[in-house]
């Protein structure tokens, strides 16, 4: 279990770094989507809110290669994915990759479960 929880924290980190610094210098050329998918992507870069969620998405990546704050790491990918996940079932299709990165999440939060037994306790 120990070393597949480490090749996908290391796996996760990778993608999370990749696609975080792409958001800032653009080396993955991809075409911009259409319609209400290319509307969405047109209002994050227009409005520069997309620094948020990509920082956020590098931030994460970086914690996961570092393999220091694996938690704090997983807290802040958790919403991000549920963004990636949501944004491919409502207006992009394709949402294999969305689901390989929460497959990697869950096996990364199973070996690390004991860091959120505080929170996971239904009594107070």
């Amino acid at each position: 279990m120990k070393i597949a929880v480490l090749i996908a924290r290391i796996l996760l980190g990778l993608i999370f770094v990749f696609f975080g610094l792409n958001a800032f210098f653009n080396f993955l050329h991809a075409p911009m989507p259409t319609g209400l998918a290319g509307q969405f992507i047109g209002a994050l870069y227009t409005s520069h809110f997309y620094v948020v969620p990509f920082g956020f998405q590098l931030i994460g990546g970086l914690l996961l290669l570092s393999g220091r704050f694996i938690p704090l790491a997983l807290v802040i990918l958790a919403p991000i994915l549920v963004n990636i996940l949501t944004f491919h079932l409502t207006m992009a299709p394709g949402i294999l990759p969305g689901l390989v990165c929460t497959v990697l999440w869950f096996i990364i939060f199973a070996g690390h479960r004991s860091s959120f037994a505080g929170i996971l306790n239904a009594k107070g």
